[in-house]
């Protein structure tokens, strides 16, 4: 018998880390819209970068162009909860939200089942 503990009857959150996707949604404050952006880009490129992170997409309403939905999926929810969304890069931006955003955002939070990406030759919306 092996001295390795048998995990196959404990909860996958405790045997290998849990991917999480949040789907957030802002309005902001009408002539807000480019102080926002200032704000989030530099948030958005910093978190390229961390080791936990696997994707992020900023949208902008067609019709409404003062609401914003980012939708970031991570492949640790611990490590999102506990170390990303502390990180000091987040503070101007999370400092400011209040006095701009119309309303409260709303976070929902996702499990990933299934991921599927094809890019169109010469798509780059980014600015």
């Amino acid at each position: 018998m092996s001295s390795t503990a048998d995990t196959r009857s404990q909860p996958a959150s405790h045997t290998r880390s849990e991917p999480i996707s949040a789907v957030v949604v802002l309005h902001v404050k009408p002539g807000c819209e480019a102080e926002f952006l200032s704000l989030l880009t530099p948030v958005l490129d910093a978190m390229r970068h961390e080791p936990t992170f696997i994707n992020a997409t900023l949208h902008r309403n067609p019709d409404d162009p003062t609401r914003f939905m980012i939708h970031e999926t991570w492949a640790d929810r611990q490590d999102l909860i506990e170390v990303q969304i502390p990180r000091p890069y987040r503070r101007a931006y999370l400092d400011r939200l209040p006095a701009i955003l119309r309303d409260q955002r709303q976070i929902t939070v996702w499990q990933p089942m299934r991921s599927d990406f094809a890019f169109a030759k010469n798509y780059d919306r980014q600015e």
